[in-house]
Formats: structure tokens, C-alpha cells, sequence
């Protein structure tokens, strides 16, 4: 894409939506799904027949296989017969209300992205874009961390669980402070923390999403927390990380640590904080994520006596990493990211503008990327999955979040690649579906202590499956809404494979193809309604 006029404003957006421009006083706001119109089931009886089952626990694949959902909860799974030989039809379940052959095709959990955003009021105001993106790339469920303002996010969180929009099931996250009620206070002391978290618990969220506050403030936030039984999760920013890296806040209780934040500065051999340059400045964000990459040497790194000590102590205290390593993936090649195959189908213009270099749009800091930026951010990467793989060995939970709608990766798609770079930091595949599934829901059931209720194909729990007709295991790429491509030997030609089939959420079945159209064609009359300000 090549964008001819940026930066849009707001109220041009909003007048594009066909969205009443809000008074000078008020922000842009994110627009609703409209109720659910899409969609099959859930069925009294659906009998998925003939497939190959990954079941998300790190078990290989087994088949062929009739899974049977009742509503919304898988009710049996019955071996039909051996590779290579006719399937027992004397064995088959009967009395189906409605079937999908899946003969040659494979079955596994619905994926769970566990950081995700809804689009944005100026970059993707309408929920339905991003939802359907991510359903039809397999993501049943998301961890908003937020997914929107507070009572947005909380309203868009009911409807899904009532299955009145299609959408995935939504977790509500929230930082410090959210809700219209705390718009002008001050959060200022321990008591005042406590005080916003049984505001949010009542409200209905579901867990906290943490900044590195100062230790008392920290402290305080997740013991009460842990009262609610809400979850935790932390992005340790820089602006804190000099007083609450991720072995500080694991320490106090933190659940999980996103991205890498106060990782590396848990293990400095020379340095307790960061040696910035003189003339750092936090606000310039290729300051921002420029320097950051540049600490992968600062650590005495892998087998080190710290880096095993921290491996140690984060699965003594059963500490979850959710890396979302894509979102900062553009960093290591960002012509790759910036050329990336779906933008010209999928991408808005109006998301596409965000993307594009600014001072101002979060993630856009392209200012002037070099060569040495990019190795150091490979540099980076390198020593980083060394640690998420000790990690995953040593049996540390580690899953998959994608942060999309910023730095060039697109919400679903950015989930598939996150899978992607697992596999290049030494996970099987297998290994990989189980982070995007299993270990998932784990995640977000721990706090409580609650069995999980998806994530695994098994009897008993909620039917959020994922169908797609390729091998996921021979090539993750077949998951992308673009397909992988596949030369043809017979007629010489290049076709694409792959791409979800069905995605199934609470037994409900979706045409997770006619998703991404349905996402096509609002990219497409976004463009008409720009006309000539936005090119491809």
C-alpha cells in the first residue's frame, strides 16, 4: 500500500462511517457489532464427521474421528476407523440435527489470543471488522487488555456470551483507573488502588492489566485482586521498569507478564537499570523501541547462573509469559511487515493511515529505521526465544497474544504469526497449538482455580473448534485467512491452500471464508468512500 494523504481526522472518519460526529468535547468511540445475523447452531445434535483431531494438549493428531456436540458442549468423540482403510460406519454415531464432513480435513481448539484490542475509534471504529477477522482466523476467545473503554468492552463482553453478535468470547481486562467514575481522580496511594479494584470487580471485569507501578501501588492492586479472584497481567514499561522488573512483580503476585518488559532487566550482569543514551526521550517512540531491542547484550544470557535462577523461580511461582512477539516483529524487517500479503485485501484504509509513520499514532515509529536497528532487533529476538523456549522445557507456560492494530500487524493474522515465531523459537507445533489453545485457557481460568471449560477437544467441554482443511502441523501458514502458497505439479501453477474452513464458538458454526469476505467488503467500500486518498 502506498498511502497518497494521512492522517485523516477524526471527525473525517466518523462522517465516513456514516457515525454522528461526536461535540468538540468528546473522544472518538468505537461502534458496536451489529446483532449477530451469521451463523448456524447450536444445534441439538451436530456430528462432525470423518476428521483428524488435534485435541490441544500436546497429544498427536488421531483419526479419523465423529466428534459429537450437544448445544454447546462436545458430547463424545468415537474413533471411526484406521488411516488408509473405509471408515466403520457400524460404529458411527447417528441421529445427527446437522453434519459437517471433515473426512480429510483436521479438527483443532478454538484459539485463544490472550492480548488483543478492538480496533480503535479512528483506525477501526467498527467492532464487527475486528471480530470477524479474528473468527476467522480460529479465535474463539481473547483477552481484551482493554478491549475498549470500560463500559464498552464490559457490554460488548455480555453480548458475545449470549451470542446475540458474532464475536469471540470476549475476557475484560482493564488498567488502573478505567471506568467513567474515575475519569478525574487520582489513584495516589495503596488504599486508593484498592479502591478502583473492587469499583472494577463490580463493574464485571475479569482481571487487571498492570503498568510497572511503584512496588506498594503493585502490591496493593493484586492483593486485592486476588480477593475477586480477577487475573493479572503487567507490561512492564520502561517508564516503571527501573523499580518493578518481571521477577519484582512475579514476586507480589503477578499472574503473567506480556511481551518483554522487565525480562531482560530481571538479568542484568552490569547495569540495575538500562544505560539509555544522553539524549533518550521515552516520547519519541523509535527512541522507544530502537533502544529497547539494544539491551540483548547486557545479560550474561542463556545458562547463565540468573538466567536459570529466574527460569527457576517463575515456575516455582507457576508464572505465565504471553510474549506477543509479533507485534514488535516488523522491527526485525519491516518491508516484510509493510508488504505483507493481506494488507490489500484486508487491511482499512483508515487502519492502514495509523500504521504509517507518525510522531503522534502509538507503534508508528518509522522515522527512519536502519539496517542497525533491524539487527539489533534480531539480535534481540535471538537471545529472547532462547529464554521462552528454556521456559516451555522446563514446563513454564508460555501463550499466544498478538497485540494487533498497531505496528503493521492485523488483527487474526497477527494472531498466526505470533503461532509462526513460536515455532521458530523451538516449539513443535504441537507444542505451539497447545499455547494457543490449552495453555491459553489456562491462563485466564487460574486466578479462580476453575477447571477450564475450553481450549481442549474433549467431552464435556464448550464445542469452540476450528476446521480447516489443511495439515496445520506440516505448515502453520495454512491458518492464515490468505492461505499458503502450494505449487501445483500437475498444472504447474501456484495455488493457495488453506484457510480456516469453519470456526465453531459455544456450538455455533461460522463460514469463517464468508467472515473474511464480509471483512473484504467493508475494506472495499471504506476505499470507495475515500476515493483517491487512499492507493494501493
Amino acid at each position: 500500500m502506498t498511502t497518497t494523504t494521512s492522517r485523516f481526522g477524526a471527525a473525517l472518519l466518523l462522517t465516513l462511517f456514516a457515525v454522528p460526529v461526536p461535540a468538540q468535547d468528546e473522544a472518538p468511540r468505537m461502534i458496536p457489532a451489529p446483532d449477530r445475523d451469521e451463523g448456524v447452531g447450536p444445534f441439538e445434535r451436530l456430528i462432525i464427521r470423518g476428521a483428524t483431531l488435534i485435541d490441544g494438549t500436546g497429544a498427536p493428531p488421531i483419526g479419523p474421528v465423529d466428534i459429537v456436540v450437544e448445544d454447546n458442549r462436545i458430547k463424545e468423540i468415537v474413533g471411526v476407523g484406521y488411516p488408509g482403510l473405509d471408515i466403520d460406519e457400524e460404529s458411527r454415531p447417528k441421529d445427527a440435527t446437522y453434519e459437517i464432513d471433515a473426512h480429510g480435513s483436521y479438527v483443532m481448539p478454538g484459539i485463544v489470543d490472550t492480548h488483543t484490542h478492538t480496533g480503535g475509534a479512528t483506525k477501526a471504529p467498527e467492532a464487527e471488522y475486528t471480530y470477524k477477522l479474528w473468527l476467522g482466523h480460529g479465535v474463539t476467545t481473547v483477552r481484551g487488555v482493554p478491549s475498549g473503554r470500560l463500559a464498552f468492552s464490559l457490554a460488548e463482553k455480555e453480548r458475545s456470551a449470549r451470542n446475540e453478535i458474532t464475536a469471540p468470547r470476549i475476557y475484560s481486562y482493564h488498567r488502573m483507573g478505567a471506568g467513567e467514575e474515575y475519569a478525574d481522580k487520582n489513584i495516589l496511594t495503596p488504599d486508593d488502588a484498592r479502591r478502583w479494584v473492587r469499583y472494577a470487580a463490580r463493574k464485571g471485569i475479569d482481571g487487571l492489566k498492570l503498568g510497572s507501578y511503584r512496588p506498594a501501588i503493585m502490591e496493593a492492586l493484586l492483593d486485592e485482586a486476588r480477593k475477586f479472584k480477577l487475573g493479572s497481567v503487567a507490561h512492564l514499561g520502561q517508564m516503571g521498569v527501573a523499580q518493578m522488573n518481571a521477577q519484582d512483580a512475579a514476586r507480589l503476585g503477578l499472574g503473567s507478564l506480556t511481551h518483554y518488559y522487565g525480562l531482560f532487566e530481571a538479568m542484568y550482569e552490569n547495569h540495575d537499570i538500562q544505560p539509555w543514551p544522553t539524549d533518550m526521550n521515552y516520547s519519541n517512540e523509535q527512541h522507544r523501541f530502537g533502544e529497547v531491542a539494544r539491551q540483548w547484550n547486557l545479560i550474561a544470557g542463556r545458562g547463565s547462573e540468573k538466567w536459570n535462577a529466574l527460569l527457576e523461580e517463575f515456575l516455582d511461582l507457576d508464572f505465565t509469559i504471553n510474549p506477543t512477539m509479533t507485534i514488535y516483529s516488523a522491527g526485525r524487517d519491516v518491508m516484510r511487515a509493510r508488504n505483507a500479503d493481506w494488507h490489500a485485501t484486508y487491511t482499512l484504509p483508515t487502519q492502514w493511515d495509523y500504521f504509517t509513520p507518525s510522531r503522534e499514532s502509538h507503534g508508528a515509529y518509522w522515522f527512519y529505521w536502519t539496517s542497525e536497528d533491524e539487527i539489533a532487533w534480531r539480535n534481540f529476538y535471538r537471545v529472547w526465544m532462547q529464554f521462552l523456549n528454556d521456559y516451555k522445557n522446563r514446563g513454564g507456560r508460555v501463550t499466544v497474544g498478538s497485540d494487533s492494530g498497531f505496528i503493521y500487524q492485523l488483527y487474526g493474522f497477527g494472531t498466526i504469526l505470533e503461532m509462526e515465531m513460536l515455532q521458530e523459537a523451538g516449539f513443535h507445533p504441537l507444542e505451539v497449538i497447545r499455547a494457543a489453545t490449552m495453555h491459553g485457557a489456562e491462563e485466564l481460568f487460574k486466578p479462580g482455580g476453575e477447571p477450564i471449560q475450553f481450549g481442549v477437544v474433549r467431552p464435556g467441554l464448550l464445542a469452540d473448534l476450528v476446521i480447516v482443511d489443511e495439515n496445520p502441523l506440516e505448515n502453520l501458514k495454512v491458518l492464515y485467512g490468505t492461505g499458503a502458497v502450494k505449487l501445483d505439479d500437475e498444472t504447474r501453477q501456484t495455488t493457495r491452500v488453506g484457510g480456516v474452513t469453519y470456526t465453531i464458538k459455544d456450538g455455533i458454526v461460522y463460514d469463517a471464508k464468508a467472515l473474511l469476505a464480509d471483512v473484504a467488503a467493508m475494506v472495499e467500500k471504506q476505499k470507495t468512500e475515500l476515493g483517491e486518498l487512499q492507493t494501493y
